[in-house]
């Protein structure tokens, strides 16, 4: 392909791994997020509606995102495929859905996170149906 240049990029899985406190996923956990029981059954979580304004000041606009840390239970992340206890996500655009075979009950924690807090604004709402 003419024009095409392809580059590949290797994470490592300590080397380039952020690293939060305990103290940093409590308050995460129990300040920051929204959170939300998932209990057994296929769940999906999905944008409603909203968006995420980090630069509103500047006029940027708005972005359909948001992260997502589950824990706490055994829970199984249709795209992966592989049964965990606890694992991060994140949905971009109204058009992500995430969908996970929960077979322990399992906490949802939606959040942002950036790098100056003053100029953010707007909010998301998210949906989540067990079926």
């Amino acid at each position: 392909m003419e024009g095409c240049v392809v580059q590949d990029l290797t994470v490592h899985g300590k080397a380039n791994c952020y690293v939060f406190s305990p103290e940093q996923m409590q308050r995460l956990q129990d300040e920051v997020a929204v959170s939300t029981t998932l209990e057994p059954g296929i769940n999906l979580v999905k944008i409603k509606s909203g968006a995420f304004h980090y630069q509103s000041e500047v006029g940027q606009l708005g972005e359909p995102l948001v992260l997502l840390w589950i824990y706490g239970g055994k829970v199984t992340n249709q795209k992966t495929h592989v049964p965990v206890n606890a694992t991060w996500a994140s949905l971009n655009g109204y058009d992500d859905v995430l969908t996970l075979d929960v077979a322990e009950p399992a906490k949802l924690c939606a959040f942002f996170f950036d790098t100056h807090l003053d100029d953010n604004e707007g909010e998301l709402h998210l949906s989540v149906v067990r079926i």
